[in-house]
């Protein structure tokens, strides 16, 4: 009914604090009510109190005294939730300054009222296209606000305020930028809406606006001094919204409704493609520190991989090597007890599924280095016509390791010639066969050792054993190949070591590693983790093969290494966050009118927070797009350049690197945003539409 009092202000109070801590009143016991179907114009000089007043009326300011009730709620008494539903559901604003965000089109800055209230896609192009309908804009859809004329802007400005169908329509100086033309159109359409039925309240110091109101109240130094009804005020033509009564409910219940994610997202969407530029370029800066993070996942995995294959290439996976460590004292070895006892307690505790354990599994080894003092080996080579080293000291190689051929040990690992043999023909000029790394080439010239017959010579504990041995075969381990090492086979080795144990008074050899043969790499992985794990005295010293043991330590360095190149990485990124959160911050004061505008609308804090994080997200997901080609392409120059400097590219790619990449990017973007997106929610709505 248009008699009934929409609005209604009791003794209103409100008070600034001044820079200089002093407080200014600018309104003193307000009092005025207004109802329904009026069009009343609040006037006054600049600084009087009038925008004050409207800002108050309008929800944009809750801090003052006394009250103000809207449609039977107390607006000192809202929350501020309760607030923004009431901007949202309850008053439309129009402003002087027009206050459409220039990127978005005319429809879309009509319906982002709608969007705040989560409105179906359909209906709120339908309704918002009606609504520009009305105010004769029906042509300019998809223009942007800088393509039409003051008079135009204002329109969609009153389009905008009247979308959401509200009670309370609040014009600040409606015509202020307009010139005579222009204002008198715009009046007739505010006019038009209030003999609908609705309540318009114009703020203006213009005598012409006023004298076309149905109510005119003065205000002077924060004192309305003069509240006049206008006796020739005629209602004319209403402003046809065209909205029944149950679509009005219909619509009520929707705006019940608040900004969706996907609705912030498209949102966001909008307001980052405006700047596309200075997000693609913060995108890049980002996705520089995403690819370079993505390289060195791929290197660091790579040389790993590389380790891991090239020790594997001359091991087996299904054996399980464990060694007893020599000292500058002493050479362990496993006695047939300590192999007993190492047996029963695998069975008994390292929890093999399906598999028992056996000594018929298990074949010995003997390894140790030369540089202990008590063992050393060499080998003559300085070879008559016969082909059989005549023994010369000044021709004599210095063997920094000697190793029994492991079990796993194949034709593979052979650069010339074949593994070494125990069975040695009975009128054979040599005693034993043996095998020498590639490193032997430096020492025999031209000649190729493969087949010439050397003296072998075993120094232990001061007794030499001296025999003459056939070169079999140069076996390349990769790791040891650089270097002068001597395999030989363990049941040839344990018979000319012990052949002279009477002369030498050298105790019978023994094992120094154990090779257990299992049926599977998942049960020789579970006895080498239960080694490491246990412990019991029987594996006090005991290690892996020293294949294993060099694995560890390469794969250990190249960790060390991975990782210091991946916080290189992460510095990176966290410059980059530090970026994103300037540009974020700037974003915000940058377009602080632009919050002003929304909070106005009705959008929430939440919502505001949510729209800004949004654009975080979308900035990070950009960011780890770029950084994955980015990446991509920084791979392939780097294969290209390391297969064509060192012949091999130690790189290697793993599934879930990308989405890592992508879930780094997101969530600094996002944790970058949270303080800009803060800051933007807390702004004052007053503050942020006065800011220019």
């Amino acid at each position: 009914m248009e008699n009934e009092e929409t609005l209604i202000i009791r003794n209103v109070n409100k008070s600034y604090k001044l820079d200089n801590k002093e407080t200014f009143q600018a309104l003193h016991n307000i009092s005025v009510s207004f109802k329904k179907g009026e069009l009343v114009s609040i006037v006054g000089e600049s600084g009087s109190g009038k925008s004050t007043l409207m800002n108050l009326i309008g929800g944009l300011d809750s801090d003052f005294t006394g009250q103000i009730i809207a449609d039977g709620m107390d607006l000192g008494k809202l929350s501020d939730k309760e607030l923004d539903k009431y901007r949202k559901d309850k008053v439309g604003f129009v402003f002087q300054s027009f206050n459409l965000i220039s990127h978005l089109s005319i429809l879309d800055n009509v319906t982002l009222a709608l969007t705040l209230s989560n409105v179906g896609e359909k209906e709120k192009i339908a309704r918002a296209t009606k609504m520009l309908q009305l105010v004769g804009l029906e042509s300019q859809l998809k223009k942007k606000p800088t393509q039409l004329s003051g008079g135009q802007k204002q329109r969609v400005a009153i389009a905008r305020a009247l979308i959401n169908n509200p009670d309370i329509i609040i014009a600040d100086e409606p015509t202020g930028a307009l010139d005579t033309t222009t204002s008198m159109q715009i009046l007739k359409i505010l006019k038009e809406i209030a003999d609908s039925g609705k309540l318009v309240i114009m703020v203006t110091h213009s005598e012409k606006v006023a004298s076309i109101s149905s109510r005119v109240v003065e205000i002077s130094d924060g004192r309305i001094t003069n509240d006049t009804p206008n006796k020739n005020y005629k209602k004319g033509e209403s402003f046809n919204l065209n909205v029944e009564e149950e679509k009005k409910e219909e619509n009520k219940k929707e705006l019940k409704q608040n900004l969706s994610l996907w609705s912030a997202v498209r949102l966001s969407f909008h307001n980052m493609w405006a700047s596309k530029v200075k997000n693609f370029l913060m995108a890049f800066g980002v996705a520089i520190g995403i690819g370079s993070l993505i390289v060195m996942l791929c290197f660091s995995s790579g040389i790993v991989d590389f380790i891991n294959s090239t020790m594997t290439s001359y091991s087996d996976p299904t054996i399980a090597t464990l060694s007893k460590s020599a000292t500058m004292e002493e050479i362990a070895s496993f006695t047939e007890d300590d192999i007993s006892q190492i047996v029963e307690t695998i069975n008994n505790e390292a929890n093999l599924t399906d598999y028992t354990l056996s000594q018929e599994d298990i074949s010995y080894g003997f390894q140790v280095a030369t540089i202990t003092p008590m063992f050393s080996a060499s080998i003559n080579y300085d070879f008559d016509n016969s082909g059989i080293a005549e023994y010369d000291e000044n021709e004599t190689l210095s063997l920094i390791y000697l190793y029994t051929t492991p079990p796993y040990y194949s034709d593979s690992t052979i650069v010339e010639g074949n593994l070494c043999s125990s069975d040695i023909p009975e009128d054979a000029d040599y005693d034993a066969e043996i095998m020498l790394t590639p490193a032997i080439y430096n020492f025999f010239g031209e000649e190729n050792p493969v087949g010439k017959i050397v003296e072998l010579k075993i120094t232990y504990n001061g007794s030499i054993i001296s025999r003459f041995a056939k070169i079999s075969g140069i076996v390349d381990t990769s790791v040891m190949s650089g270097f002068p090492v001597l395999y030989i086979n363990y049941d040839a080795f344990e018979e000319i070591y012990n052949s002279q144990t009477e002369v030498a008074s050298l105790s019978p050899l023994q094992p120094n590693t154990l090779y257990i043969q299992t049926p599977s790499k998942e049960i020789a992985d579970a006895i080498n983790a239960f080694v490491r794990a246990t412990d019991d005295p029987i594996f006090e010293g005991i290690s892996g093969s020293i294949e294993e043991s060099l694995a560890n330590m390469f794969t250990n360095l190249t960790n060390t290494i991975g990782s210091a190149l991946i916080v290189i990485s992460a510095i990176s990124l966290l410059v980059s966050a530090i970026m994103i959160l300037v540009v974020m911050y700037m974003s915000v004061t940058e377009r602080t009118k632009e919050i002003g505008v929304l909070k106005s609308i009705g959008a929430r804090k939440k919502d505001i927070r949510r729209i800004f994080s949004s654009e975080s997200f979308l900035v990070g997901l950009l960011s780890g797009i770029c950084g994955l080609v980015f990446a991509g392409i920084l791979l392939i120059v780097v294969y290209i350049l390391l297969t064509s400097l060192v012949g091999f590219a130690p790189l290697s790619f793993r599934w879930y690197y990308p989405f890592i990449a992508l879930g780094v990017s997101i969530v600094i973007s996002v944790l970058s945003g949270l303080y800009p997106a803060s800051k933007a929610a807390r702004l004052d709505p007053v503050e942020s539409l006065r800011r220019e």
